[in-house]
């Protein structure tokens, strides 16, 4: 999901790799090698390798003829049981990546808390203090009396995996004892809504210490400080009944960027969510590309990707999802999804499952006939070169400024080869004209939030072609980024430069006139960055004849 140019709070080669037994030459990181190994050990379908050998032609069109009838079984299964609940998110995969036995275990509360501990030391912090973040509270509707629906405080979360309302947690650093504080049983409530989760079933889910009721927190806090200590809070995200006054020593500013900082790197069980996410999201997109012809509105078609997901156990949604058909691809962060589909050429599907407070964010484009238009297909075979080539640049320590300096350079070479740019390409990539059709971010962090911390943008940025890319820096292995890259014909945003000296001279207007009706193109993959290299959580249909196949049948 990209940065809309016009709010500065909202962000904008080769296949498709997975790291297989056969690429065991990899270093992988550390925290990212159990998960390797697991799905290694689990026999799963390979995937090419860096290592893979080069095929001849006639090999190389084999492959791609068995892989289309097997995505075209897929569409057909999922035709015929169209409307049946579906049990495991295995099944309409289009590769089956097993992570359950990952996620079998407790979410890592201890080891993202320790990770809080070191870097708190690590800049200056007291390491006997003690760690108090509150979630998120009961709500309700200003003008009536039902709840507002319940999103859980993201930094709460990363130190508990709790996702209940009115609960607080407290982290002993000398000791590194975990103490959660849940809301104790209401007798009036129950009849509502049931028993509430009780310590003894809080201390079997959860990875703490102990488990105490709300009400004792304050005394758990006095109980909890020495002289010398320092309690380590969040401005803003403190209770108004809440007391540190037994504490001499009070920071408000560490702990917040110490968790969006560890928050960066991810351990295998949240790479498992983020998985699991995605393959029920490939579903879901797979579900709207083949019911996309039979369609008539954009709704309808959001319904599917909703329905497809709640069958699979994920509820909620990473973000609004965006189904923008026709022009309307070229608003970035579209949400009206009410427009009927008769005579538009393509749909930009943006959308994405959560799991368990994990996101998935994967775009697909598509033409609604099941057959690209010859210039839908051109621009559309440039944004795949795009980012296959951003992706294949991937490893720890690349300059993320550099991924998104080379898109926008390969963006300029498809524009030029179309006659929608003309001049040089080094005179326009420093004119900063590609800015015209790719005004986004290629990507950003991906993790509990779609838009996830640590990506340290800059927004002030004087030059555009950054101002809006979310991630600035190198990349660590044990992050995940999107990477989206797009091209967007959008009047907008395109008109002023025609007028503009600096770069009217780079863009041929009959030519552009042809392209109008694109709207845009964009795709997006979520990639887990390695020592060596990346790994594609990312299975959603994207081969120009693969998402045609799927669409038309």
């Amino acid at each position: 999901m990209p940065l809309s140019p016009s709010r500065f709070i909202a962000l904008s080669g080769r296949p498709h790799y997975r790291l297989s037994a056969a690429s065991s030459h990899l270093k992988l990181p550390r925290h990212c090698q159990q998960l390797h190994e697991l799905r290694a050990n689990q026999r799963l379908a390979p995937h090419r390798s860096f290592s893979s050998t080069t095929q001849n032609p006639d090999q190389q069109r084999g492959a791609d003829l068995v892989r289309r009838r097997q995505l075209l079984n897929r569409v057909r299964e999922y035709q015929l049981t169209r409307g049946k609940n579906t049990k495991t998110i295995d099944e309409m995969s289009i590769n089956k990546p097993n992570v359950r036995e990952v996620l079998k275990g407790k979410y890592p509360a201890k080891t993202h808390a320790r990770k809080v501990k070191e870097w708190i030391v690590a800049n200056g912090g007291d390491a006997e203090g003690v760690v108090y973040l509150e979630g998120q509270k009961t709500k309700m509707n200003e003008d009536n009396d039902q709840e507002q629906p319940f999103r859980q405080r993201r930094y709460f979360f990363y130190l508990t995996g709790c996702n209940l309302p009115d609960c607080y947690v407290a982290f002993d650093m000398k000791t590194e004892k975990s103490t959660l504080f849940i809301p104790p049983i209401d007798p009036d409530e129950v009849i509502w809504s049931g028993l509430p989760l009780s310590p003894e079933e809080a201390l079997q889910k959860y990875e703490i210490d102990d488990c105490k009721p709300s009400t004792e927190i304050n005394a758990y806090l006095s109980s909890a400080s020495t002289p010398k200590s320092t309690i380590y809070a969040i401005s803003g995200q403190i209770s108004d009944e809440t007391t540190f006054l037994a504490f001499n020593n009070k920071n408000f500013d560490l702990l917040k960027t110490a968790v969006e900082e560890c928050r960066v790197i991810k351990t295998p069980y949240e790479i498992a969510l983020i998985t699991h996410a995605n393959n029920v999201s490939t579903a879901a997109h797979t579900a709207v590309m083949a019911a996309a012809k039979s369609a008539t509105n954009e709704r309808e078609l959001e319904a599917i990707f909703l329905k497809s997901c709640i069958e699979r156990g994920c509820r909620n949604q990473a973000y609004g999802s965006i189904m923008a058909s026709g022009t309307a691809a070229a608003t970035l962060h579209y949400v009206a999804n009410d427009q009927p589909l008769a005579g538009k050429l393509n749909l930009l599907v943006d959308a994405g499952a959560e799991k368990d407070c994990y996101a998935s964010d994967i775009t697909r484009t598509f033409p609604i006939s099941g057959k690209f238009s010859p210039e839908s297909r051109a621009i559309y075979e440039i944004v795949l070169r795009m980012q296959k080539e951003a992706i294949e640049s991937l490893k720890a320590g690349v300059s993320w400024d550099e991924v998104h300096s080379q898109a926008h350079r390969t963006a300029i070479s498809g524009l030029l080869d179309l006659g929608i740019l003309k001049g040089d390409a080094k005179a326009i990539f420093d004119a900063r004209t590609s800015v015209a059709f790719f005004p986004h971010g290629l990507g950003h962090y991906l993790g509990m939030d779609t838009h996830d911390c640590g990506g340290h943008p800059n927004y002030a940025d004087k030059d555009p072609m950054f101002r809006y890319l979310r991630k600035r820096g190198t990349l660590p292995a044990g992050s995940v980024i999107t990477v989206e890259p797009g091209i967007y014909f959008c009047r907008f945003i395109i008109e002023p430069y025609l007028k503009d000296e600096k770069h009217k001279g780079f863009i041929d207007e009959k030519v552009l006139e042809k392209y109008w009706e694109v709207g845009g193109v964009r795709i997006e993959d979520n990639i887990l960055i390695t020592e060596s290299g990346y790994e594609n959580l990312t299975e959603t249909p994207k081969e120009t004849a693969d998402v045609e196949t799927v669409v038309a049948a």
